[in-house]
């Protein structure tokens, strides 16, 4: 399945260096590239909210989301919001872990922190293809440990370790639209079975099979 369009949300700072990555993933998935620039004066969450609403908004279910660095984190705030739009599958690379045990900035934390995303949102309102965390080994700038730290957080997401890359995931473009055209036959796939997204979440959780 190719999409229509990639919305690629750029970190701190970012929009320039990101626009490589942007590009090849873009390419990747046979989609039209959609990147807005966002602010480098205002690093509030709710100034960068504000114009990735709008960009989720209009999004087609044969698009895809991918969010870098501090855009995964302001992404994060917005998918547990309970009115935000609902993408279809959700890719998290390099995000920064702001709690006590990474880089400890309170103002970047959500503020529902101790529930995980999927449970901030709902099951029947989640991203029905899931919610991906991409990260390098020798990422210099958010270091792989902050992965671990996520996973705690967003526990029904799927983790992906790559040993070189560094914080711009170079070379790497093919293999994370591979994640992301996976997700597209495993959903077709369970759609095809009869199978409604709260079940998938259940059994994936190791939860009992619905009746």
């Amino acid at each position: 399945m190719t999409h229509r369009r990639l919305f690629f949300i750029h970190g701190a700072g970012g929009y320039v260096d990101d626009g490589p990555l942007a590009e090849a993933l873009s390419a990747a998935l046979g989609a039209t590239l959609d990147m807005p620039e966002f602010s480098d004066d205002d690093m509030s969450i709710e100034a960068w909210a504000r114009p990735i609403r709008e960009g989720l908004a209009g999004l087609d279910t044969a698009d895809a989301v991918v969010a870098h660095s501090f855009g995964a984190t302001v992404l994060v705030h917005i998918l547990a919001e309970a009115d935000s739009p609902v993408p279809e599958h959700v890719v998290l690379l390099a995000m920064p872990n702001w709690g006590p045990d990474g880089w400890d900035v309170s103002q970047y934390v959500p503020a529902d922190a101790d529930a995980p995303l999927p449970e901030v949102r709902g099951a029947g309102r989640r991203a029905s293809k899931g919610v991906a965390l991409h990260h390098c080994a020798d990422d210099a700038v958010v270091p792989v440990e902050h992965l671990d730290l996520n996973a705690q957080v967003l526990a029904s997401a799927t983790v992906h370790r790559h040993p070189v890359g560094g914080h711009q995931f170079d070379g790497l473009a093919d293999l994370i639209a591979a994640d992301v055209l996976a997700a597209d036959v495993h959903a077709a796939d369970v759609h095809a079975a009869g199978f409604h997204t709260t079940d998938v979440l259940a059994r994936g959780r190791g939860g009992p099979d619905p009746e």
